[in-house]
């Protein structure tokens, strides 16, 4: 592998890591009260729980399309986001949480595997390739963290770190 390509891929890295120009995925999600978890904060459409199921379901469909010659697109927006603004147990945060961590590693070991030509068109797409992928991936991500630190701004859990 080339050093422009080994660079490319540390950059792309590094933005689904985030941290730089925005916090981290678990520095946000971080003890976040159960009892706050579904709340709409005064002048915001979504809770907590409604931001963290739609980054955890549209990251995994944008995983989904970039390795799987089968992919089968969601309906926009119901598929995309949560019908309830809490989630229906502790343990269904949890799981949420899980999967959208576990989804950002293999986003992660996609760009990361040498393999990968991220700049290949993916086979069954209309031109896309994983390098934008994976930006995507991190630019809807660090959106929606914005979104997530204004809910916890609003709710009085937000502390500068």
């Amino acid at each position: 592998m080339s050093k422009e390509q080994e660079s490319l891929r540390e950059h792309v890295l590094e933005v689904l890591r985030g941290g730089h120009a925005h916090a981290p995925f678990d520095q946000v999600m971080a003890d976040f009260p159960d009892k706050l978890r579904g709340e709409k904060p005064s002048g915001l459409a979504h809770s907590a729980w409604m931001l963290l199921e739609h980054m955890r379901i549209a990251q995994w469909d944008i995983l989904d399309y970039s390795r799987n010659p089968k992919y089968r697109a969601l309906a926009w927006p119901d598929e995309y986001w949560p019908h309830q603004s809490s989630p229906p147990t502790t343990d269904a945060w949890e799981k949420s949480i899980q999967s959208f961590t576990e989804d950002l590693a293999a986003m992660k070991q996609l760009v990361k595997d040498p393999q990968t030509d991220l700049l290949a068109r993916i086979p069954w797409g209309e031109g896309q390739t994983i390098l934008r992928e994976a930006l995507l991936v991190a630019n809807h991500n660090s959106h929606h963290l914005g979104q997530l630190i204004d809910v916890r701004r609003l709710l009085g859990i937000w502390k500068v770190r």
